[in-house]
C-alpha cells in the first residue's frame, strides 16, 4: 500500500515497531509494540527530549490470532467486566488478526471495541457471532451504548447476529454473511444507531428500532421501520417512502471519507488512512484492498492513560500522530492539533477529561485532520466549550482534504457531574462529522437541570460542513444551531432534556421551548435528510415544546422527512418546524410529520 516516509522532524528510530506475542489468555499479556530510539543522546541545553514514535499498546489491548488458546474465556472474562459497567472506568480493543476463527460468541459490552486487524473485513472472519443483546437491562436495549464492531467478517452461527444498540455504538467496515438483528432477544425497546462502509449478506432486520441511519453499504434487504429510517449511498436499500413506510433514502452520499483503523502488514502495526469519496454508493473495500495510504505506527506516539496534555502536545508538535490507547485521560490543558493531515485515532474508547474547565480539544484551520473514536467526557468544572474544530472565525477552503470527526462522543454528565457550555463547536469549512452522538446525560451520577447544565450541543459556524448521522441529546437550550452557509446533515436524532423543571425554565422568549435544531436566522442555503425530535418532560409533562426545529423561509434552506414524538405524552409538540405541522396528540407516541418544508 501507499505510504508516507517518516518526517524529518521525528527522532531517529532503531528497530522496526513489531507485533508482540499475542497468545497470551490473561489481560495483562497484551500484544505489544515497541519502538526506541537508535541513540540516546542527550537533549540540546533547555529542549525537551524528542519522544519517540510506536510502542507498546498497553494491558487493555488483546491481540488475538488463529492460534491463540482460550479466546473465548478471555471474550466471556471482559464481557462479565463490562456488561453492566454503563459508567464504569474500564476500556478495552479486542483485536483480531487476519485468518479464520472458529466457534466463537464475542459478547460485546461497555467501552469494548471489536476489531479485524486485515486491511478487508474479509481478511479476518469470524464463524459465531459478535453479539450486543440486552439481559442485563431487562430485554431494553435503549442503554446500550459505547461499544463498536469494525473490519471484521462473521459467518452466524444460527444464520443472524444480533446487534441490539442504541447510540454510541458503530457497525462499520463489517461483512456480515447472513442476516443482521438490531433488536434485543425477545424485541424489547432499542433507540437508533449506525451502519457505515458494511455488507449484509441477507436481511437487516431493526424490528424495534425507532431510528436508524446506514450510509455506504451494501444490504440484501431491510425489514420494517418504525419512526425514522434513514440510507444514503446504500445498495439494496428501501425505496423512498417516509412517512409510510418511514424510509428517507438518498442515492448517494455527497462525501464520505472512512475513519482510520489500525491493522498489521507482516510484523508491524500500520493505520490505515481511507481516501475521500464523492457521490459514494456501496463498500470502499468491494474489491478486497481499499483507496488510501497508510501510515507505519512509529509516526504515532502511543499514548498511555496518565500521560499529560504537556507531553500529548509535544508530541504532535514533533509531527508525530497521536494514538490513544484503552483508558481515561485527564488533561489540564487542550489538546492542540496545528498541523494539516493530523491523525487522532482512541483504541476502546479512551477518554478524555478536562479537569479545570479548559477545552480538551482544538483543531487549527488546516486540512486534512481525522479525529476518531474517542470519547470526551466533561469534568466538574465548567468548560466553555469540549470541542473545536478550527478556531472563530476559519475561513479556508478545505474542500479537497476536509477534517473529519467521526466516532468522537461527548458526554456531559452520568458518570459524575460535568458542566459545558457548549460541547462541539466546527469553524472550520468542509468538515465531515460522521457519526457523533452528543449528550447531555438523563440518567447515571451527576444528573440534574443544574448539575450538569449544558446549554448548547453542537455548533456549526463554518460553511460547507457535511453531518452524517448526527445524535444530540437533552440540552438545556438548543441541542443543535447551524449558523454557517451550505450546511447539510443526513439523519438527526434528538431527546429535548427530559428535565426540564416547569415551561418556565425553557421559556425562549416569544417560544415555548428551544428548537432541537435552529437554522440561522441569516442562512440562505441549508438543507436537511431525515430528521427526529423526541419528547420526555417527566417532571412536568404538561410542558408544550412549539417545535423541533426552526429555520429561515428561505428558497435554499430545505428539508426532507421531519418528524416529532411526544414519548407517551410526556410533554407535547405544537409544531413540527416553525409553525408548520400537526401537533402530536395526547398519549399516542405517533409521530407528526412534514415531509417536504418549505
Amino acid at each position: 500500500m501507499p505510504s508516507d516516509s517518516p518526517s524529518s522532524r521525528l527522532p531517529s528510530l532503531g528497530r522496526r515497531t513489531v507485533l508482540g506475542a499475542a497468545a497470551a489468555a490473561s489481560a495483562s499479556a497484551v500484544a505489544g509494540l515497541s519502538a526506541t530510539p537508535a541513540s540516546a543522546a542527550a537533549p540540546a541545553r533547555g529542549r525537551p527530549r524528542a519522544l519517540p514514535g510506536g510502542g507498546d499498546l498497553g494491558p487493555n489491548v488483546l491481540v488475538f490470532d488463529p492460534s491463540t488458546p482460550n479466546i473465548q474465556a478471555k471474550l466471556d472474562e471482559i464481557f462479565r467486566q463490562q456488561e453492566s459497567a454503563q459508567f464504569g472506568t474500564g476500556r478495552w480493543a479486542l483485536l483480531f488478526k487476519p485468518g479464520t476463527y472458529h466457534g466463537l460468541n464475542a459478547q460485546i459490552g461497555f467501552y469494548t471495541s471489536i476489531a479485524g486487524l486485515g486491511l478487508s473485513p474479509d481478511d479476518t472472519t469470524i464463524n459465531g457471532d459478535v453479539t450486543v443483546d440486552a439481559g442485563w437491562f431487562g430485554g431494553n436495549a435503549t442503554q446500550n451504548f459505547w461499544r463498536s464492531a469494525e473490519n471484521l467478517a462473521v459467518v452466524p452461527v444460527n444464520g443472524t447476529n444480533r446487534w441490539a444498540v442504541s447510540q454510541a455504538a458503530p457497525f462499520r467496515r463489517m461483512h456480515v454473511r447472513g442476516n443482521l438483528n438490531l433488536a434485543p432477544a425477545g424485541y424489547g425497546w432499542s433507540s437508533g444507531g449506525y451502519i457505515a462502509d458494511s455488507r449484509v449478506d441477507g436481511q437487516v432486520q431493526p424490528y424495534s428500532q425507532q431510528q436508524w441511519y446506514t450510509r455506504d453499504s451494501a444490504i440484501g434487504g431491510w425489514l420494517n421501520g418504525v419512526w425514522n429510517m434513514v440510507f444514503s449511498g446504500v445498495e439494496g436499500a428501501p425505496a423512498q417512502g417516509f412517512p409510510d413506510p418511514p424510509y428517507t433514502t438518498l442515492d448517494t452520499t455527497p462525501v464520505s471519507r472512512e475513519k482510520p483503523f489500525l491493522y498489521v502488514d507482516g510484523d508491524q502495526f500500520r493505520v490505515f488512512l481511507p481516501e475521500k469519496r464523492t457521490n459514494a454508493r456501496g463498500v470502499s473495500w468491494g474489491n478486497g484492498t481499499p483507496r488510501g495510504t497508510s501510515l507505519p505506527l512509529t509516526r504515532f506516539y502511543v499514548a498511555r492513560p496518565g500521560v499529560s496534555a504537556a507531553t500529548l502536545n509535544q508530541a504532535l508538535a514533533q509531527g508525530l500522530h497521536l494514538l490513544l490507547t484503552p483508558g481515561i485521560y485527564h488533561v489540564d490543558q487542550p489538546i492542540r492539533v496545528d498541523r494539516p493531515d493530523t491523525v487522532v485515532l482512541g483504541l476502546g474508547y479512551a477518554t478524555i477529561i478536562p479537569d479545570n474547565g479548559v477545552t480538551a480539544l482544538k483543531v487549527a484551520d488546516v486540512d486534512g485532520v481525522r479525529l476518531a473514536g474517542f470519547l470526551i467526557d466533561a469534568g466538574p468544572v465548567n468548560s466553555a466549550t469540549l470541542l473545536e474544530v478550527g478556531p472563530r472565525g476559519a475561513a479556508r477552503d478545505h474542500s479537497a482534504n476536509p477534517t473529519t470527526v467521526q466516532d468522537v462522543f461527548i458526554r456531559i454528565g452520568g458518570a459524575g457531574a460535568g458542566k459545558a457550555t457548549t460541547s462541539m463547536v466546527i469553524n472550520s469549512r468542509h468538515t465531515i462529522v460522521d457519526h457523533t452522538w452528543v449528550w447531555r446525560a438523563d440518567h447515571g451520577d451527576g444528573v440534574g437541570w443544574e448539575t450538569n447544565r449544558a446549554d448548547y450541543g453542537v455548533v456549526v459556524n463554518g460553511h460547507d460542513v457535511l453531518a452524517t448521522g448526527l445524535f444530540v441529546e437533552h440540552f438545556n437550550k438548543y441541542d443543535v444551531q447551524w449558523f454557517g452557509e451550505r450546511g447539510r446533515t443526513i439523519f438527526f436524532q434528538n431527546e429535548k432534556a427530559y428535565d426540564a423543571p416547569n415551561q418556565a425554565a425553557i421559556q425562549n422568549g416569544p417560544i415555548r421551548g428551544y428548537a432541537a435544531y435552529k437554522v440561522g436566522d441569516g442562512v440562505t442555503a441549508h438543507e436537511g435528510w431525515g430528521l427526529g425530535s423526541y419528547c420526555y418532560y417527566n417532571v412536568d409533562p404538561t410542558i408544550v415544546q412549539h417545535h423541533g426545529f426552526a429555520a429561515p423561509v428561505r428558497p435554499g434552506v430545505r428539508f426532507h422527512g421531519l418528524l416529532v414524538v411526544s414519548l407517551g405524552g410526556n410533554g407535547q409538540y405544537a409544531h413540527v418546524i416553525n409553525d408548520t405541522g400537526a401537533p402530536t396528540s395526547g398519549t399516542s407516541t405517533v409521530p407528526s410529520t412534514v415531509v417536504s418544508f418549505p
